[in-house]
């Protein structure tokens, strides 16, 4: 039994609801990586937790456009690479869709324009302006489909912004009285080694239903002042265009991607867009007030009928610092929250020795200073190491590649998300316990999908080798590796510290340059009652880094 001494503390706290009640918790007595490895446990299946997760109605009140045509809506604020610069995004204007071409919204029609200034300083507000886009998701005409074309959407970057400091904002067009309300984001504190974010959320998989309502709730209620979102956002890939729902759970591909399941499911290559709009509306309250950075998962794809086009929705809705960071893609990708170095990878887009995104990881490895950002965190949505039965081994191509070059530049966290449970590891490096291999952490039950219950461990779940292959990832020409019995363990694996199968969100605390506070928070539970709670702990002195 875990034992903790709870010190509750009343503050006053202007992040995300200007002014409210916030309860501090103070914990001690947690266990540490220092003292693993830990031995294997899964908890039990909460027999009152539904597993199945239902999609929020279109009728959602959440869902519904604001009055005014030009006013901004769907606002959200990313990083830029460093403390100095953010990004604001919006939507200006509404979606359109149907049969017949239409005429899409011109983007030069308003101006993109965010004021600015310090929260508690009575300053004159400073302004900033920046580009609209508006994107396409087409289809053959001759299959009746129906197409979709987005209102303009707006991205500004901030510059020359002090650390740790509370601004407010309102984003649109003045010359059309079309501005936002006020909203207000902090910025990440300087990079150095005593410096870090409060609370940094980590979620994957939200998409938009009843349990992601939950997570949002408790998201909002912890104040954190970074958010990571691993993949499944709006899952508009499970709807076709006429908002017809897609039911792909038991969706298996053979080698050819070529079976019944597949060709009625996501490989129509059929979307709903508008609940892209839905979703950020919905977020809102969360990303136009925490700084959020995205993740792109296999949802996100929607490869377009009749062109190679991938990722349109993802890379047109957000800002990424991908040239601020030397990728120039919105695919992977890396910036500095304190003295903490972040890096997104993505699991669908060329990993090999030669590829972009392999020799920009390289680069951006061998270019972090550990005296400024000790912890280095990587993030991308196919699991390495997971035991669940769906995506089991999946990855393996990208861990053969990817790990060997992660782990001589000691990284010292992974984030994976896509099976929806939640899974931590035990320090590990090529399926063996290592004391200088990251930790790995699943946290795919952000509250879409239908919760993964089943362990590869269990009698009788090996995966089939004929059907190793991701509905998406098959569609790209990846080559998976089949899955044999000898590779299927009979017991849940060492390197598998804890893991189960509940919907909720991570939240990641670090304390200073060795010592980070790492909790899941299921959704049935009190926010600050956490079903998994571990110091992660650097050892620089004997994992040094191999360069």
């Amino acid at each position: 039994m875990l034992k903790m001494v709870v010190k509750c503390t009343m503050k006053v706290s202007l992040f995300v609801i200007l002014v409210s009640t916030v309860t501090t918790i103070s914990v001690h007595g947690f266990s540490t990586t220092l003292e693993g490895p830990f031995k294997p446990e899964t908890a039990p299946l909460d027999p009152n937790l539904n597993p199945v997760a239902f999609d929020l109605p279109e009728s959602d009140p959440s869902f519904v456009q604001p009055n005014s045509e030009f006013q901004p809506e769907q606002i959200s604020v990313s990083l830029s690479y460093s403390f100095d610069s953010v990004w604001i995004s919006w939507v200006t204007g509404e979606f359109q869709i149907g049969e017949e071409d239409s005429l899409p919204l011109d983007p030069n029609s308003v101006q993109s324009i965010v004021q600015y200034r310090e929260f508690n300083v009575l300053t004159r507000s400073r302004s900033a302006t920046g580009h609209s886009i508006v994107y396409n998701q087409q289809y053959p005409p001759q299959n009746g489909l129906k197409n979709y074309t987005s209102g303009i959407i707006d991205h500004v970057q901030l510059t020359n912004l002090k650390p740790s400091t509370l601004y407010r904002y309102q984003c649109g067009d003045p010359s059309v009285s079309a501005m936002s309300k006020e909203y207000y984001f902090r910025t990440m504190p300087k990079s150095t080694s005593e410096n870090y974010p409060h609370r940094i959320v980590v979620a994957g998989d939200l998409g938009l239903t009843y349990n992601t309502s939950a997570t949002l709730r408790s998201i909002l209620s912890n104040h954190p002042d970074l958010v990571v979102l691993i993949g499944g956002f709006s899952y508009a890939d499970t709807y076709l265009t006429n908002n017809s729902k897609l039911h792909c759970s038991s969706c298996q591909c053979g080698h050819n991607g070529s079976s019944s399941d597949c060709d009625s499911c996501y490989s129509s290559g059929e979307t709903y867009q508008p609940r892209w709009d839905y979703w950020g509306r919905f977020m809102e309250p969360l990303t136009a007030n925490v700084p959020t950075m995205m993740v792109a998962g296999d949802h996100e794809i929607e490869l377009q009928i009749g062109s190679n086009l991938t990722f349109s929705a993802y890379s047109s809705r957000f800002t990424f610092p991908s040239k601020e960071s030397g990728s120039f893609s919105p695919l992977y990708y890396s910036f500095n929250a304190g003295g903490a170095h972040f890096i997104v990878l993505n699991s669908y887009t060329p990993y090999d020795n030669s590829s972009d995104q392999y020799i920009w990881l390289e680069r951006d490895l061998r270019n972090i200073d550990r005296s400024e950002t000790p912890w280095v965190v990587a993030t991308w949505s196919l699991p390495w190491y997971s035991t669940f039965k769906g995506y089991y081994r999946e990855a393996e191509p990208m861990r053969l590649i990817l790990e060997d070059l992660l782990y001589s530049y000691r990284v010292d966290i992974i984030f994976n998300s896509q099976v929806d449970a939640y899974e931590r590891s035990n320090r590990v490096y090529n399926y063996a316990l290592d004391q200088c291999g990251p930790v790995y952490i699943s946290t795919g039950a952000g509250g879409a999908g239908k919760l993964d219950i089943e362990h590869v461990d269990d009698p009788g779940n090996c995966p089939d080798p004929s059907q190793n292959y991701s509905c998406r990832a098959s569609g790209f020409n990846f080559t998976l590796e089949p899955i044999s019995d000898e590779i299927c363990p009979v017991k849940q694996p060492d390197y598998s510290a804890y893991r189960e199968s509940s919907f909720g969100f991570g939240m990641l605390e670090v304390k200073n340059e060795t010592h980070a506070l790492w909790s899941w928070n299921r959704n049935q539970n009190v926010y600050y009652l956490a079903a998994d709670i571990i110091y992660i702990v650097r050892q620089p002195d004997i994992c040094p880094v191999y360069n």
